[in-house]
């Protein structure tokens, strides 16, 4: 088979790989594909050979973006079993077959229809076949070949990630990196130049380099300052077919920012400044701002303020706003516009970054001075102490001297200061105070011992200005006189046990003084001198501020007297001395052998009997314990219920306890057990034994109605349905119990309820042969059977 291609191609790409054979005689050098033959050979049996394809193979171009108006030329396909008379038909399949690529059916030329784009597809893959056009039969076997598109630089470079961002510091070296930037091209990489790249730079120099193969920005300006220009806009270039005339372009834009370094510092704008503050400015408030400017931002233009020297050094102090970079200047200690009009002080800004590679543009730091001027105020007056502290004693006269404050003005007017006390604060009027001289005199008399101190608050205003004032507080301390007697600390009755022996010491005393310690102790103790020598008592004074009372005979007794009273003469050592007589009480009480007080009141008999406190608590709790077993026992009697088993000795039968007490002989409404052991009775009354029926009631012994042939469930299944459909049932669930005996037994029934509804003549006399056993039996039926006749 004959392959040919367009003319246009590059010889490169003209030579395709085929198989050439010679047909007949002629040197006619186009492809052919001769058929697979086997020939038979007189006397030798038939030999099969391989087939051998005829048609081989390579691949066709086609140039892409085809803009003619002709279908572009691919090649040819030709079998050698084509005699140009026709015969042979050619089909194309496969990817494009019939929509991208046609071809002659006669001729084999194959035309690309459409323009192709190598970047969307690169290759196809097509099957030929050679038939016959008579018979369809196949000439030469399927074969696949592919058709490649080929390249041409119609893409451009492109940045996909731009515009770009960057920075770079301030005052950088000459060659420092910035950014890489890269620049895709998707035309073929393998053919060509038409997707090799190079970069440039077409904006931004001579400030920055870009490197033509990768693309790497640097800095190529030395000491460029961020001060003086921050931004800048940096225009590369990607060319492809690397660079040369004809090559497709695109570019890219990176904003590229300086940031700062500490390269700049800080600096006054003046050298000189003056400030006025008033002499009434507060301590620790601002009075005044100052800033030093730097160029840096961020930490490099931190600046700490402190002030060096100067005379207002221990007056003012600085502090640094961290969000303005001011120097904030406070007041630490008052200011005084007579003493002192103004202070000069020395104020040093300095960067708290610093860079030492540019320590050489330094020092970072600077230096002004500040003079202050202090300005001149009304001030309030201004007492000659913070606070004062006086005394008075009490019981003074009123109007006694107790002190004086003084104010004057501050100002070098000088005005005139006028007094008085703040009665907002002291409502009592204690004291009173001269509104010129500002003496404090008593105005009540006062007693220490109600209240010790007293405060007050004294306030000074000027007479020229009465709206500035002044406050000051004064104490004053009441001092004590000897105007209380001294008394026993404790007014307790002493106890004296019946069995003290002469000189044995009963109690000790001690004395108290409402006064101070001055005027208390030391106090002596004494009997009345009046009353005459007690016979039974004694003081004994201990010179310790106490005393001692001594028992002077043998023993007390309760019988003969329970209580005594010793009158006893106290003294302060005062001066004067003052004196009280106080009368202690003296109570006789038993006491055990250690001196424990058993009882001090007199005893009842059991106490004569010898039962002491103890043992009467014994007693009573035995009392306690047995009236709780007899309770105890009463409420188990009271909760026992009675058995529910009959014992076996008992003859009675169906006999049902309730907890509830009948109506006696005259109640006729009490539930009849013979209606549910006899359904003969039963037929009779159809009313509940427990409600009241409407209509006329049934007397108790009628003749019962004889129910021949009735079944014992039927009636069970009956009186379950009128149960059910009962309205007058009650609010309780009603148990009816069923036990009929049935009919028909020959020797009766027993039971002697069953007996109670019919005449029974039967003689009960034979009973009394039974034994002493039965004769309660006998005379309970005997009565029945009189009364039944």
């Amino acid at each position: 088979m004959r392959i040919t291609t367009t003319s246009c191609l590059c010889p490169v790409l003209v030579c395709l790989c085929f198989v050439q054979r010679c047909y007949g005689t002629s040197h006619h050098s186009s492809m052919k594909v001769t058929k697979n033959q086997t020939k038979h050979i007189e006397g030798e049996t038939e030999v099969h050979h391989r087939p051998k394809r005829g048609w081989v193979w390579n691949q066709f171009f086609v140039l892409e973006e085809h803009i003619g108006q002709e279908p572009q030329y691919v090649g040819k396909l030709h079998s050698n079993s084509d005699k140009g008379d026709g015969s042979v038909r050619y089909i194309l399949t496969g990817e494009g077959a019939g929509t991208i690529f046609l071809i002659d059916e006669t001729t084999g030329d194959i035309h690309a229809t459409k323009s192709l784009d190598r970047e969307k597809k690169a290759h196809y893959v097509l099957h030929a076949q050679a038939i016959d056009r008579w018979t369809n039969k196949l000439l030469e076997p399927e074969s696949e070949f592919i058709i490649k598109v080929q390249d041409i630089n119609d893409n451009a470079p492109k940045f996909t990630d731009g515009p770009f961002v960057a920075t770079v510091p301030e005052m950088s070296d000459v060659g420092t990196s910035v950014l890489q930037v890269t620049a895709t091209d998707a035309d073929d990489p393998t053919y060509g130049n038409s997707a090799r790249v190079v970069y440039s730079i077409l904006q931004g120099q001579p400030y920055f380099s870009v490197d033509p193969k990768t693309g790497v920005i640097r800095t190529a300006l030395a000491n460029m300052d961020r001060e003086a220009r921050e931004q800048y806009s940096v225009v590369i270039q990607a060319k492809d077919m690397a660079g040369q005339i004809g090559g497709l372009s695109g570019s890219t834009t990176i904003n590229i920012t300086l940031t700062d370094v500490n390269d700049n510092p800080p600096k006054f704008p003046q050298k000189n400044y003056e400030l006025y503050v008033p002499e009434s400015a507060e301590v620790g408030k601002a009075v005044g701002k100052i800033k030093a400017n730097d160029d840096d931002t961020g930490i490099n233009s931190e600046i700490k303020y402190i002030i060096t020297n100067g005379d207002g050094a221990s007056v003012f102090t600085i502090s640094t706003d961290k969000e303005t970079r001011e120097g904030i200047i406070s007041l630490k200690k008052p200011l005084n516009y007579e003493k002192k009009r103004s202070y000069i002080i020395h104020i040093v800004g300095a960067n708290t970054h610093t860079d030492p590679r540019f320590s050489h543009l330094g020092p970072f730091k600077d230096t002004t001075t500040l003079k202050i001027i202090i300005g001149d105020v009304d001030e309030p007056p201004l007492f000659s102490m913070t606070s004062y502290v006086m005394d008075v004693y009490e019981n003074a006269k009123m109007g006694t001297l107790v002190g004086a404050v003084t104010a004057q003005d501050p100002d070098r007017s000088n005005s005139p200061i006028r007094y008085f006390i703040d009665r907002g604060l002291h409502g009592d009027r204690y004291f009173n105070i001269d509104a010129n001289s500002g003496a404090i005199k008593t105005a009540k008399t006062l007693d220490r011992e109600e209240m010790p101190w007293h405060n007050i608050t004294v306030i000074a205003s000027e007479v020229d200005n009465p709206s500035l004032l002044s406050h000051v507080p004064v104490s004053v301390q009441v001092l004590d006189v000897n105007d209380n007697p001294p008394e026993l600390a404790s007014d307790d009755d002493v106890v004296v046990c019946e069995n003290s022996r002469p000189g044995q010491v009963i109690q000790t005393i001690s004395a108290v003084d409402k006064d101070d310690f001055a005027n208390g102790p030391r106090f002596f103790f004494s009997l009345a001198d009046e009353l005459p020598n007690n016979p039974n008592f004694t003081l004994q004074d201990n010179e310790d501020n106490t005393a001692s009372i001594l028992a002077r005979r043998q023993r007390f007794s309760r019988v003969t007297q329970e209580v005594y009273y010793l009158p006893i003469v106290i003294s302060d050592g005062g001066s004067p001395s003052h004196s009280s007589t106080s009368t202690l009480t003296l109570r006789v009480c038993a006491c055990g052998r250690d001196g424990k007080v058993r009882t001090c009141h007199a005893e009842p008999f059991l106490s004569s009997a010898g039962l002491s406190t103890g043992a009467l608590i014994a007693i009573l709790l035995c009392i306690i314990i047995l009236l709780a077993i007899v309770v105890l026992f009463v409420t188990l009697r009271r909760s026992k219920k009675e058995p529910l088993i009959i014992s076996e000795e008992d003859v009675r039968e169906n006999v049902v306890t309730y907890d509830d007490e009948g109506g006696g002989e005259e109640d006729t409404e009490a539930f009849d057990i013979i209606t549910l052991r006899n359904p003969a009775a039963a037929e009779e009354l159809k009313f509940r034994r427990d409600v009241m029926p409407d209509i006329q009631r049934v007397r108790r012994h009628s003749p019962p109605l004889v129910l021949d042939g009735v079944d014992v469930h039927e009636f069970i299944k009956q009186r379950q349905i009128e149960a059910d459909l009962d309205t007058s049932v009650p609010p309780y669930d009603s148990l009816q119990t069923y036990a009929y005996e049935g009919r028909g037994s020959p020797p009766g029934s027993i039971s002697s309820l069953d007996s109670a509804t019919t005449h029974s003549e039967q003689d009960y006399n034979y009973l009394c042969d039974w034994g002493p056993e039965f004769l309660k039996l006998a005379e309970l039926f005997g009565e029945e059977s009189q009364q039944t006749t």
